[in-house]
């Protein structure tokens, strides 16, 4: 038995988007207390959260241009994550998740324009 790319590329989407609303949502408690702690302001907190989750929403669109835009968003922001990460010199522990959704998210990005 063969998986299909297809496949195993809304699986990915379906991961990357539980992930966001769980990280974003149920653990949003988490979210606020990092922000709080790289003094990062809660307007930039709260427009991330709004930003991601429209994000990962997008994903799961027919549109494939819509899946680019959602795919791309996501790109952007786990990269300024990661930045941001590395510029206050976190440990890698803090931020694998980050570079992880990074990965996935490049992933969606370069198979939905393929």
């Amino acid at each position: 038995m063969t998986v299909s790319l297809d496949i195993i590329i809304e699986l990915i989407k379906v991961v990357s988007s539980v992930a966001i609303f769980f990280v974003w949502v149920v653990r949003y408690e988490n979210i606020r207390k990092e922000f709080n702690e790289y003094n990062l302001p809660t307007w930039l907190r709260d427009l991330t959260g709004i930003l991601k989750l429209s994000c990962a929403w997008m994903l799961h669109f027919s549109d494939p241009r819509i899946v680019v835009a959602g795919s791309s968003g996501i790109t952007l922001l786990m990269l300024a994550a990661v930045v941001t990460h590395v510029r206050l010199r976190s440990t890698f522990r803090r931020y694998i998740a980050s570079v992880t959704m990074l990965l996935l998210s490049i992933t969606i990005l370069y198979f939905s324009v393929a």
